[in-house]
């Protein structure tokens, strides 16, 4: 079923859950065993994530050292076919522009319609590390608009009768890569513009900036619904790891209550759980569809989470 028909019959709003793909040694048995916990909220589907390859050096015998591409996770396509096999769920791969060129990309979508996906999430993806800015893989697409146009321009002319239902991303606080928030919703319109069915917020911890980001991209003329993400703060260096990683900005209040407990590591994870709770819960008392958890691999503080809120 697709995601956009279940956020326009779904009578109440619900948690929509995501997934990292496992790093390689894991087996299936394990895989399903941490995933398990999750079925528990009986989540209509589930987002696997997907990850770029990373860089590794290797010393060679005259002391110089070569560039390696290596994949340390499980494919996102084995995880995907774990999900549907264990717990029949409808699953929602991520699809990056990345380290991939545009003949891969559409090969990948063949197997995921093989497979009897209907729903994917199209992202431009990060830069590879070391990289300053992003660069497309040779005959690689630069932008998430160009894949979600490409998408709908192939399944037009093949006619086919059941296109993919795509999400795309979107920044509550703008892309670190914008100028400024006018731009990135003007970007954030083209990829909506281009065929997007509905749209997920990188993460955010106030909820003043999902409502103020909702009401720009409704003024521009973006129509489809808004599905803010949240995560919980497990520890208290994350105050700083998030910020790095997303460019995301955390609150004064926040940020003091697990200052004054930074030794005390249960009571830095219970704080960050409790505020995402009460984000979460004003969330839905706005009205919003569904409420997107990253869980990062570790789903106790979101079970939590979503066991107090819905």
């Amino acid at each position: 079923m697709k995601i956009i028909e279940i956020l326009q019959n779904s009578k109440k709003p619900f948690p929509s859950l995501e997934i990292v793909p496992p790093m390689k040694g894991i087996t299936k048995d394990e895989l399903i065993a941490n995933i398990a916990p999750l079925m528990e909220f009986n989540p209509p589907y589930i987002n696997v994530t997907n990850h770029r390859d990373e860089v590794e050096f290797r010393q060679q015998e005259d002391g110089s050292y070569t560039r390696h591409l290596v994949r340390r996770r499980v494919s996102e396509t084995a995880v995907c076919a774990v999900i549907q096999d264990a717990f029949g769920k409808e699953v929602v791969p991520h699809i990056i522009c990345g380290g991939h060129s545009a003949d891969s990309t559409m090969s990948q979508l063949e197997d995921f319609r093989f497979m009897g996906i209907e729903n994917i999430v199209a992202l431009r993806g990060d830069c590879m590390v070391g990289e300053k800015r992003f660069t497309p893989a040779p005959g690689g697409f630069n932008y998430a608009s160009e894949l979600v146009a490409a998408i709908r321009e192939d399944e037009v002319s093949r006619a086919l009768e059941h296109p993919f239902c795509i999400a795309v991303g979107a920044y509550p606080e703008k892309h670190f890569e914008a100028p400024n928030i006018e731009t990135d919703i003007a970007n954030l319109k083209r990829k909506v513009d281009a065929g997007a069915d509905y749209i997920i917020t990188q993460m955010f911890f106030d909820n003043k900036d999902f409502y103020s980001f909702c009401d720009r991209c409704r003024a521009a003329g973006i129509g489809v619904p808004i599905i803010p993400g949240l995560k919980p703060i497990s520890t208290f260096g994350q105050l700083s790891q998030l910020p790095k990683a997303f460019s995301i900005n955390i609150p004064v209040e926040l940020t003091s209550e697990l200052s004054a407990h930074r030794d005390d590591r249960k009571a830095c994870y219970e704080i960050g759980q409790q505020w995402c709770a009460t984000q979460c819960q004003d969330l839905l008392a706005h009205g919003v569809p569904a409420v997107h958890f990253y869980t990062m691999g570790k789903a106790v503080n979101v079970i939590k989470v979503v066991k107090e809120c819905f």
